[in-house]
């Protein structure tokens, strides 16, 4: 049995009480550097929501000690993989991956481990890598908070028609964030979805075109359940060129700016708000403990076929026109003069 996995056994058995621990990958690796030095390995930095998460990881690894080194990917599988490459190279002490394709990035994983160097999955999960530590916002929560937000909308006003955009098929976060949609409307029968498909890479250009799609072969619908803020903007494009904007009920996620100045201003209806500098905080001291060879506290797991995988998962938080000011704002996520500015 690895030392990793053994670890994790153990520490299972202390959860009850102590939550799940998880130590250093292996044996014993020296930290070659006078501070501990972090690769962050980002898909990409195009969207708004992946500048915050980069900024507010290295601050607090700053606050920490840490020095950081960013790659961002560009939406590119090989390209990350040269990526992971050059980090370890440079001899990071720990590794953190927002993974493009989390199928992809095994590879990246197993190439971290024969280096020594520990490994977290941050916000997307890398599946079957045996990566060290998981950490994100719930995405099956995040999926079942968009569709009850759309059965509690709709609750006794008969039958409606939804049109879904989920995100990339690549992924394992987009899954998840369907999953919990459709365990949630498996409960809502007057809720039908007549039109779906998958946004490639999470583009909005790619949401406009499926809801055009849909607005050619349905006809009217009353929701977009759209997979994230950048999905339900292309969505919006395609029904604010057909009058339509604002009359349509659409889901999204993330906060970003321009999705919560759409929601005061009543094109889009909801978003999910995840509370990124507190995520960002712990991937950072997770990243600055494992890097030191100090154990990380993880109350939680989950499956993978090379065993449990220690977890630490935040959970998401509807965020509407009536509560923008006491989550967005008062978390400091956005300020109130930028939300309420017109997008």
């Amino acid at each position: 049995m690895k030392a990793r996995l053994g670890f994790v056994v153990l520490s299972f058995l202390l959860s009850v009480a102590l939550g799940l621990t998880l130590s250093r990958r292996g044996g014993e690796v020296s930290t070659a550097h006078a501070k501990p030095l972090i690769g962050l390995s980002l898909d990409t930095l195009k969207e708004e929501r992946w500048q915050a998460d980069r900024d507010l990881f290295v601050a607090r690894a700053g606050e920490l000690g840490a020095d950081v080194l960013v790659q961002a990917a560009n939406s590119d599988d090989t390209r990350q993989i040269q990526d992971v490459e050059a980090l370890i190279s440079r001899k990071v002490d720990a590794l953190v991956i927002v993974p493009h394709n989390g199928a992809a990035m095994a590879k990246a994983v197993g190439l971290a481990h024969d280096a020594g160097i520990p490994v977290i999955a941050y916000d997307r999960m890398i599946p079957d890598a045996g990566v060290d530590l998981y950490v994100s916002v719930d995405p099956y929560k995040v999926g079942a908070l968009q569709a009850r937000f759309l059965i509690d909308y709709f609750k006794g006003k008969g039958p409606k028609k939804l049109v879904r955009i989920n995100g990339a098929k690549t992924d394992p976060n987009a899954h998840l964030v369907k999953k919990g949609q459709d365990d949630a409307l498996a409960a809502a029968p007057s809720l039908k979805i007549v039109h779906e498909d998958w946004a490639e890479e999470w583009k909005p250009e790619n949401a406009k075109k499926i809801t055009q799609a849909a607005l050619t072969r349905v006809g009217s619908f009353d929701a977009v359940l759209a997979a994230n803020d950048g999905t339900a903007g292309g969505a919006i494009q395609a029904l604010s060129e057909e009058g339509l904007a604002g009359k349509v009920v659409v889901t999204g996620q993330d906060a970003e700016l321009a999705a919560c100045q759409r929601v005061l201003a009543g094109v889009q209806s909801m978003t999910i708000y995840k509370p990124l500098k507190k995520l960002a905080a712990l991937a950072a001291e997770a990243a600055v403990r494992l890097a030191s060879r100090r154990p990380v506290i993880a109350k939680e797991e989950v499956a993978d076929a090379k065993g449990p995988v220690p977890a630490i998962m935040l959970a998401p938080v509807i965020a509407t026109k009536e509560n923008m000011l006491s989550t967005v704002v008062a978390d400091g996520f956005h300020s109130r003069e930028d939300v309420f500015r017109k997008p």
